[in-house]
């Protein structure tokens, strides 16, 4: 830091993403991108706005917002009150910088509640809006605590809740979300469905339900477009205006052409999203019993990643995050308390999948014969 720096800036301890690295071509198992490739739309789409780069995105992203309306009034069947306009959806430059102008935006002069083993941005976005924070332990198991989450303490003003859980991909149901939502009307509460797509069950259709519900999704996830940096936030008219108000006072094109036109391609392929999603999960499903196989501990995972402990006989997660390194395979190893025993894998193609598990029981062998 520099004599000029603020005092908040001096404070701040920055979010560390995984490792892009440039040294060599690794099999990346570290950042949980999709291993395939944007819909063919999505190509034609974004070479289609090309010519049209001279001009300013619509700040509103009608567009997209349209398009999102219409895909989740159909796949989830929403008629009559619980159906979605554009007026419920809000377009940000990836879901980070919507959890970020949550904080202003309905956080701010007040506390926000997280579990203690979450997504590592939560604090990070809280402390540069200078929003206490409230940690909320989870189980012995990395299952929600649901007596904690209904009582949260009278000045935490919401709670940032992800589902599936990173790094665990661990679920809750509807039910459960209903029933934390229902505890408190007076607290909001963001539901950060960035992998919701890989297996769990959405609560987008809940939004105009529930006042106090704010649900934000991703497009980097499941619609394979990280380098674009586009999500959404769904909730209900009022929630949507005050997000659109705070962003509006410093940066009025939170997406660009490119990124309006991918979006809506996106969300317009159905067959495509719908056929590679599954063969993550089905990818997901065959790389968690080779591991267990292994001796491996695996939470059941509904995302596009598991969290996997190795055998307390075999090497430690952290020889394994160095050894898989050496082999050309990242994984994610995260040293903190209570999870630094495990590593978080993303599910990459059945080709990259059989090439980890075959490195893993190398090194599992190896180590066995020490």
């Amino acid at each position: 830091m520099t004599e000029f720096s603020s005092r908040l800036a001096a404070s701040l301890v920055p979010y560390v993403p995984g490792e892009q690295p440039k040294d060599k071509k690794y099999i990346k198992l570290n950042t949980n991108e999709n291993p395939y490739p944007p819909s063919p739309k999505v190509k034609a789409a974004i070479e289609n706005e090309i010519d049209n780069l001279r001009l300013y995105p619509d700040p509103d992203a009608e567009k997209p917002r349209e398009a999102a309306a219409e895909y989740f009034n159909k796949a989830l069947g929403l008629t009559g009150s619980d159906a979605l306009t554009k007026n419920n959806f809000f377009i940000g430059n990836g879901s980070d910088e919507i959890l970020a102008l949550i904080c202003p935006a309905f956080f701010s002069g007040s506390k926000v509640a997280f579990p203690d083993i979450t997504y590592t941005f939560y604090p990070v976005v809280a402390s540069l809006f200078e929003v206490p924070c409230v940690s909320i332990p989870l189980k012995d198991d990395f299952t929600l605590d649901q007596d904690a989450v209904k009582n949260l303490p009278d000045d935490v003003a919401g709670m940032f809740l992800c589902n599936p859980n990173a790094p665990t991909g661990a679920a809750i149901s509807l039910d459960e979300i209903k029933s934390v939502l229902e505890a408190d009307s007076s607290k909001l509460i963001v539901v950060d469905e960035a992998y919701v797509d890989f297996g769990a069950e959405t609560a987008v259709g809940l939004v105009n339900r529930y006042k106090n519900l704010l649900v934000v999704q991703t497009m980097s996830k499941s619609r394979q477009l990280a380098g674009i940096r586009c999500g959404f936030a769904v909730g209900c008219e009022d929630l949507i205006h005050v997000l659109d108000t705070v962003k509006n006072t410093f940066n009025s094109y939170t997406l660009d052409r490119l990124g309006n036109a991918a979006a809506c391609a996106a969300f317009e392929d159905v067959e495509y999203f719908d056929k590679t999603r599954k063969k993550i999960a089905e990818t997901r499903g065959t790389v968690s019993a080779e591991l267990t196989k292994l001796g491996w501990d695996v939470i059941d995972s509904k995302s596009n990643f598991i969290f996997a402990e190795p055998p307390e006989e075999s090497a430690s997660a952290k020889e394994f995050f160095t050894e898989l390194r050496e082999n050309g395979i990242l994984v994610r190893y995260f040293d903190k308390p209570r999870i630094s025993s495990r590593l978080r894998i993303t599910i990459g193609t059945p080709e990259d999948m059989e090439t980890f598990i075959s490195v893993v029981k190398e090194i599992m062998e190896e180590h066995a014969a020490r």
